[in-house]
């Protein structure tokens, strides 16, 4: 039996043998292609979905012109340009899977881009009372609960580099979790809202809207504590 196994091996050896000489050019062609063909990752920096969050990035700045530049109706176009940055921030992350075009520059700016607008709405938020709603006239409770939700993104990088640098179990404690997804898709959803009615304004919508947007701010700097304590049990025994 192993007279006959080692045969058989012989013989697939002498067959590839065979085809490389006969036909090398055809071998070559086909490992190219198989590799063409499979999913390259971090190889190229600026592609389609990094393009995206870079303009989700330049957004920031339009946003901050409009606030101060257009009295009128700076509210609802600053609201405007919030609601497409949030699709663009699903449609780059789409557009990575879809295209196998996931770099590890995208990976690493996508977070930072959403970072970065939700602290400048919010900032600009902050900067005077509730124009409308049950809290009308209140000049602290925004604040508040932006510097919740801001000081929690800092405690994340911080704890993102700890377990970076410990690595292995340590690392993957700090992986996106389903409190993670629920508090930035309630913190989206609160911030547009605010956004909506910051200029104030009468009628069904903006009631319902005004009466909708501080609560759900409050579920969502609710969920960041949550979160962020989610983390902290993860990391606890490293401390």
């Amino acid at each position: 039996m192993q007279l006959h196994a080692r045969f058989a091996i012989f013989r697939k050896g002498a067959l590839v043998h065979f085809r490389m000489q006969r036909h090398p050019s055809r071998l070559a062609c086909s490992a190219n292609d198989a590799l063409s063909s499979s999913p390259k990752q971090g190889n190229q920096v600026l592609t389609l979905p990094t393009y995206l969050t870079l303009g989700r990035i330049a957004a920031i700045p339009l946003v901050l012109a409009v606030w101060y530049s257009q009295p009128g109706h700076a509210a609802h176009t600053c609201c405007g340009i919030f609601v497409l940055a949030a699709l663009t921030d699903f449609l780059d992350g789409y557009l990575a899977r879809r295209m196998k075009l996931i770099s590890t520059f995208g990976a690493f700016l996508d977070p930072v881009a959403d970072k970065l607008m939700v602290a400048a709405v919010l900032i600009l938020l902050s900067s005077q009372p509730l124009p409308c709603g049950p809290l009308q006239g209140n000049p602290w409770v925004v604040p508040l609960l932006s510097t919740v939700i801001i000081g929690r993104e800092i405690a994340m990088s911080a704890l993102r580099e700890l377990a970076a640098s410990l690595g292995g179990a340590a690392y993957k404690a700090v992986a996106v979790s389903s409190w993670g997804k629920w508090k930035t898709a309630t913190q989206m959803v609160s911030i547009t809202l605010l956004l909506f009615t910051a200029g104030g304004g009468q009628g069904w919508m903006h009631e319902t809207c005004a009466a909708l947007g501080l609560p759900l701010l409050v579920v969502a700097a609710a969920l960041t504590l949550l979160s962020l304590a989610d983390y902290l049990r993860g990391l606890w025994k490293y401390f």
